[in-house]
């Protein structure tokens, strides 16, 4: 009984960042094909997979924003972006026998299934790894309030965020040499401390909905499958 995943059903968010691999832009073929076993080593366990991903490595919105482009245009192309993020991940993954849909919060029926919940889960339960494109759909939301959104919808017993950095730190750890890890966190010292986890609308939503959240290096090898194990990587965020 030890062997058997903690949990059933699960969504993982990865940044679009997390998909450039050593350069500066664009989808490295080896990341890609990286982050596609590490997902698929974790269907063959039986978990239901869910997954959003991020579009910075192509298009972010609040850049172009912040550059003087209209901001609902800018986040329409950042949604767009994670569109082709999402297609290239679910091509990884068919390619090692595993059966993927992509469903998109912008209708686009020739390349993506429209965000339907009941046939999201549908598929959950019948094994296929679900990849939720196009955020939320709408303009001024990020991804991971996309991600959290999705994993209420589909009620996921817990959101993995698997990132650049081995867990959430009381300071940048790249500039304060001293930053300490924390194991575990309650959503309301996120909120307190302004801790750069998700951004808050995100945050407030997960604890309003007593989502689990858990952050952890993407980079380290079999992260994603010792999470869903219950092992204690990275750092756990819930209401305390």
């Amino acid at each position: 009984m030890d062997n058997l995943p903690e949990f059933k059903r699960i969504l993982i968010k990865l940044s679009g960042e997390a998909l450039m691999g050593n350069q500066g832009f664009g989808i490295t073929p080896e990341m890609i094909h990286y982050v596609a076993e590490e997902i698929a080593k974790v269907s063959r366990l039986n978990v239901e997979i869910s997954v959003v991903v991020g579009g910075g490595n192509i298009f972010r919105g609040v850049a172009g924003s912040s550059a003087g482009m209209d901001r609902s245009s800018a986040d329409n192309m950042g949604m767009l972006a994670t569109v082709i993020n999402s297609l290239a991940l679910c091509d990884a993954l068919e390619k090692r026998d595993v059966p993927t849909r992509v469903q998109s919060a912008i209708r686009m029926d020739q390349i993506a299934e429209p965000f339907i919940r009941r046939k999201a889960i549908r598929h959950l339960e019948k094994g296929r790894v679900v990849i939720f494109a196009a955020g939320t759909g709408n303009p001024y939301f990020t991804t991971d309030t996309a991600a959290v959104l999705r994993a209420h919808e589909i009620r996921a017993q817990i959101l993995f965020k698997a990132t650049q950095v081995d867990g959430v730190y009381d300071r940048d750890p790249v500039v304060h040499e001293g930053a300490v890890m924390f194991d575990e966190l309650s959503y309301m010292r996120v909120i307190e401390k302004q801790l750069h986890v998700m951004d808050m609308t995100a945050i407030s939503l997960a604890m309003e909905h007593d989502l689990p959240l858990q952050v952890f290096d993407l980079h380290k090898e079999d992260n994603i499958r010792r999470a869903v194990m219950g092992e204690d990587i990275g750092t756990r965020i819930y209401n305390k």
